[in-house]
């Protein structure tokens, strides 16, 4: 009897401190419990759905399953060996895609706005004078970084919908003597492809550096950065790559490498400051420093794009835009809608524009075919908003059968949309 007394008063004392450490997590967590004010979000104690549709908008595009792979794989550090070779891969992607061999070739860690914000801050500084051809929302958006950079801005002006020609060019030039040129190859807030031929050259002369935007047609329309000397190239990986958004190629000459190197200050941003992501990409010679924490899946998800692209090879994609383009320019007339872009050599093959019917509500058209086709379009973007509507045929969505599809999809949403009263 007193051995078993003993024995239970031995087994208390040892499960005491258990005991007590559970009381007092139990009671830390009532603590704690008590103290919030904010509950978990119900939306997030959900499963996440995402629908499937068919992105036939101006971006982004639709993303095939090996790319898709490629982004959801295991992370690797932005220091490993296996990553640094990957961006690497990405490098030579670009320059094959762009059609360079500048040595100061990369990919920005973001999307296309901040390739162009990248381009400018870079080139630029205060009291700099900066010519943009404005044509469309793209010209719009560079004019407003420059002024916030503090450079002199001077617009060249087109009607959405038309581009400029040499002389419209050489004239801004000789008045205003810039020392940046941006225009946009691929406008596609307007559908409009701007020639490119003899730009470069013509920049030179008036000792003034080519920048070019060509997020919308990198892959889908013919460019040639170095032949066409262009002083900076850069796109997004959203649209004919097929990659996720936020990650975007961009390329300088040794031309525009040499401004930056003269510059009196420091760019304002460090993000994108092209000296450290030079390094950091390994594009200057110099044992590679941490910068920033990279988007690695991103990354893994753009060198399969331009993998994809490399594998089709330039030729069969420039045709493959074009052929889709003229299909559903057709067809579009077949239905009686107007295009946007006159002339045919002025279309961008991968987004095309045609105006808005009239007696129908635009907004009507597109929520049609998302509601009952699961296909998005898109309206107009800036100075063609009520406009004009847009059709993307982009990378691996630029097929016949999408062509046709839409089409169908169109005039079924033309027979259906209630007119507009207005």
């Amino acid at each position: 009897m007193h051995c078993a007394v003993v024995l239970g008063a031995a087994r208390a004392a040892s499960t005491a401190p258990l005991l007590q450490a559970r009381l007092l997590g139990m009671a830390r967590r009532a603590m704690a419990t008590s103290l919030l004010r904010v509950p978990p979000p119900q939306g997030l104690l959900q499963p996440l759905t995402v629908p499937e549709r068919l992105l036939l908008g101006p971006g982004p595009s639709n993303v095939p399953p090996r790319i898709l792979a490629a982004g959801g794989q295991q992370l690797l550090g932005h220091m490993h060996p296996e990553v640094l070779q990957v961006m690497d891969e990405i490098k030579a992607g670009i320059q094959y895609a762009f059609q360079t061999q500048n040595r100061l070739t990369l990919a920005i860690s973001g999307t296309g706005h901040c390739a162009m914000e990248a381009a400018l801050l870079n080139l630029l500084e205060h009291g700099d004078t900066a010519l943009v051809a404005v044509n469309g929302i793209w010209g719009q958006r560079a004019a407003d970084i420059a002024r916030r950079l503090g450079a002199n801005v001077h617009e060249l002006l087109k009607p959405p919908g038309e581009y400029f020609a040499p002389w419209d060019i050489e004239e801004g030039l000789a008045r205003h003597k810039p020392s940046v040129l941006f225009i946009t190859h691929g406008e596609s807030s307007t559908g409009v492809l701007q020639p490119l031929e003899g730009l470069g050259e013509l920049c030179h002369r008036h000792g003034c550096l080519l920048l070019v935007d060509a997020v919308a047609s990198l892959g889908g329309a013919p460019i040639f950065m170095d032949q066409q000397e262009i002083d900076v190239l850069y796109s997004g990986s959203q649209k004919v790559l097929n990659a996720p958004p936020g990650s975007a190629p961009i390329s300088f000459s040794e031309r525009a490498r040499e401004k930056m190197l003269r510059r009196k200050m420091q760019p304002l941003s460090f993000y994108l400051d092209m000296g450290w992501l030079a390094n950091y990409w390994g594009c200057d010679g110099e044992p590679r420093r941490y910068h920033h924490t990279a988007p690695i899946n991103s990354f893994f998800s753009l060198r399969e794009g331009l993998a994809m692209l490399a594998e089709l090879g330039l030729e069969s994609s420039w045709e493959r835009h074009r052929a889709n383009c003229t299909q559903l320019c057709q067809g579009l007339r077949d239905l009686g809608l107007e295009l946007f872009v006159k002339e045919e050599k002025a279309r961008l093959p991968t987004i095309t524009t045609f105006r808005v019917p009239e007696g129908y509500d635009w907004k009507d058209i597109t929520a049609f075919l998302m509601d009952n086709h699961a296909i998005e379009i898109a309206g107009g973007l800036g100075p063609s908003v009520g406009k004009v509507l847009r059709i993307g045929l982009m990378g691996c969505n630029s097929t016949s059968g999408n062509v046709d599809r839409v089409l169908c999809a169109l005039r079924d949403a033309l027979g259906h949309c209630r007119r507009s009263r207005l």
